[in-house]
């Protein structure tokens, strides 16, 4: 199947551009398990709760897979945002997710980029870091040698490039 994962800094646009993409293509988009997970805590969250959380992302990727249509499916992020997290506010991430990361990895990533107004949230932490966590993401996915684009721009503008993008492998 082919997978499309949505990743960058937090209040880029990330949900309402998978949102967007699994509706032109009509398929099935995964949502940030995070959010869940992070709204029934009752508790500030720690480094192992993202295990969790990725475990929940990973669960909820496999559900969807069953439903998609096309072949295709849309992940508004994916355990590279989890590793990245990670690494910034701990300084480490857990082996068991750099593992189900590589296991895991998508066809291609669309990277959000920081030039859409900051929108708060209460499960947001740091709208200052945005230009920091973005060279942080495009940094990781070089690396990895992950194919990937960055999209900006407004809210259409990002769809067109982000379908431009998936066009060739769909």
């Amino acid at each position: 199947m082919i997978t499309v994962a949505i990743v960058g800094p937090e209040s880029t646009g990330k949900s309402t551009l998978a949102r967007s993409l699994a509706a032109y293509y009509g398929t099935e988009w995964v949502p940030e398990y995070a959010r869940e997970y992070l709204n029934q805590l009752e508790r500030p969250y720690n480094q192992a709760d993202l295990n969790q959380i990725a475990k929940g992302q990973l669960i909820a990727e496999k559900k969807a897979r069953l439903k998609a249509n096309n072949e295709l499916l849309i992940l508004d992020t994916d355990l590279q945002v989890i590793k990245i997290w990670s690494e910034f506010k701990y300084g480490k991430c857990d082996p068991w997710i750099l593992q189900e990361l590589d296991l895991n990895q998508p066809s291609i990533y669309i990277l959000t980029y920081f030039d859409i107004p900051y929108e708060e949230d209460p499960l947001r932490e740091t709208p200052e870091k945005r230009p920091e966590l973005f060279d942080l993401y495009e940094k990781a996915l070089k690396e990895s040698d992950s194919p990937y684009v960055v999209v900006q721009g407004n809210q259409s503008q990002r769809l067109e490039q982000a379908i431009q993008a998936i066009r060739p492998i769909v």
